[in-house]
């Protein structure tokens, strides 16, 4: 095998996991699901990852490599801070497939446990809430934010979105999407000094 090929692969088997651990959760997947969703053997599984904690870690550690790379391109962007912070609420806000965020959920809870998940976990939640801050200070700097507190502000409005994430992952029919981003896009707004149809 090539050292691209290899990388390919590799970059396949991350992805498949990712996508069995999401269906599955974290303590219920095995080496041989991923491999028999993958369509490889769970020789060239072990190859990769030499553990079953190796290739857990690494697919969260992919997971959470994948998400800040939206972030940054978000981040990255010429758009103004009104905008920036449009498409931060979209992309973090628990409106998509509900799969993904039981990954999350599902991380949350074995960082209780293991010190590797939590330090990626970790690192993913203050990355969020930093640049989030960082969107917020912009805005109150150009004049289109009024708010006192970027970073307690930051803090707040993810933990509304957590706290939605986890109601939708878990009780999927007690709350709708449409209710979750209506709120979210109220809570931000109230921090912010603005009137929730400026971000829709």
């Amino acid at each position: 095998m090539t050292r691209r090929a290899a990388e390919i692969r590799l970059d396949a088997l991350l992805r498949t996991a990712c996508e069995v651990i999401a269906e599955r959760g974290l303590a219920n997947t095995r080496t041989a699901d991923v491999a028999e969703a993958a369509g490889v053997s769970q020789a060239l599984v072990f190859y990769h990852f030499a553990t079953k904690d190796r290739l857990l870690a690494q697919a969260f550690a992919y997971a959470v490599d994948q998400d800040l790379t939206r972030l940054d391109a978000v981040l990255r962007s010429s758009a103004p801070p009104l905008a920036k912070l449009r498409r931060m609420l979209r992309l973090y806000a628990p409106t998509g497939r509900a799969t993904s965020w039981s990954m999350w959920i599902d991380g949350w809870a074995e960082s209780l446990r293991t010190p590797e998940l939590e330090k990626l976990s970790r690192r993913l939640d203050l990355r969020w809430r930093q640049d989030l801050a960082a969107v917020i200070t912009d805005g109150v700097t150009e004049g289109t934010f009024d708010c006192p507190d970027p970073a307690g502000a930051a803090w707040r409005i993810s933990a509304v979105m957590d706290g939605l994430a986890v109601q939708l992952a878990v009780h999927e029919r007690v709350i709708t999407r449409r209710q979750i981003a209506e709120w979210i896009r109220l809570v931000a707004a109230r921090e912010l000094g603005l009137e929730p149809s400026q971000l829709d």
